[in-house]
């Protein structure tokens, strides 16, 4: 299916499904993607606040009404609730970009029909370091980048992975550090400025900055990296992502057997921007 209805006028939004609360002390997230399924609205209010993500349906996206556009059906999504008194990731009050809520609550649930990767539920929900260094292919890099996760003062990874019925492999990983300036500075730069991923993934050859990946999709508060890799493959192709949201730095990785398509992996990366969000 051709990629050109992403860049069609959004839809209405529906009604959020969360209560109002006094003016101020709100901020509505707007996700431009147009066919991503899920809007955003969040609260600081303190305890019991929880962010809501409700998905519209597919008939209500111009052009996309149809099953098989390529999108995952995930769950309605809501993020956890914050501390009492804890200030939203982005919120004015919250200048070194913290995200209160448990870590292991902000990630992506897997979407309907997918087989969990028990191997990255690590212990009580912590996945150990080595486990997320395996992800890269060279020896060297992996030495590098424990060395620098040490010094940068890597506090947690919570890690999600799933394979669908297509064969579709998709991990996550949320890596959460002191601050914001951590994540920017330390890591979102290996990236950002470059056509090539700063680092080798495992079982890629060559991959290069995904100009596909629509402009329309950021989400507010996140800055996002892609990369897609180029023929020939090899077993599989792989699709990599990196956002940096406060003090969380994500790292989505999508295979799959001949070629892993883009709408998923583009729906997948959106949505897990805007819990982090």
């Amino acid at each position: 299916m051709s990629e050109d209805p992403m860049t069609q006028p959004a839809a209405a939004r529906p009604a959020l499904q969360t209560p109002p609360t006094p003016a101020g002390d709100h901020r509505v997230l707007r996700a431009a993607l147009r066919w991503t399924a899920a809007v955003v609205a969040f609260a600081v209010a303190g305890a019991g606040t929880a962010y809501g993500i409700t998905r519209m349906e597919r008939t209500d996206v111009p052009r996309l009404a149809t099953e098989s556009d390529g999108r995952w059906d995930y769950p309605e999504l809501t993020r956890p609730p914050l501390p009492s008194g804890s200030p939203a990731p982005f919120a004015e009050s919250n200048r070194s970009g913290s995200h209160y809520a448990d870590l292991r609550a902000l990630l992506l649930p897997a979407p309907k029909g997918a087989t969990e990767d028990k191997a990255l539920r690590g212990r009580d929900g912590w996945l150990a370091t080595g486990t997320f260094l395996a992800e890269y292919a060279l020896k060297e890099e992996r030495d590098d980048l424990r060395q620098k996760l040490v010094d940068t003062g890597l506090r947690h990874i919570a890690a999600r992975g799933w394979t669908m019925p297509d064969g579709t492999r998709t991990r996550v990983y949320l890596l959460q550090f002191g601050t914001a300036n951590v994540v920017e500075n330390e890591f979102a730069s290996d990236n950002v400025s470059y056509s090539v991923p700063g680092r080798q993934v495992r079982g890629v050859g060559e991959a290069v900055y995904d100009e596909r990946f629509p402009d329309a999709a950021a989400v507010s508060g996140t800055e996002r990296t892609a990369y897609v890799e180029t023929r020939p493959y090899g077993a599989e192709q792989v699709r990599q992502a990196y956002v940096a949201a406060g003090d969380v730095y994500a790292v989505i990785l999508q295979s799959r057997k001949g070629s892993a398509p883009a709408i998923p992996f583009q729906q997948t990366v959106v949505l897990q921007s805007q819990l982090l969000g």
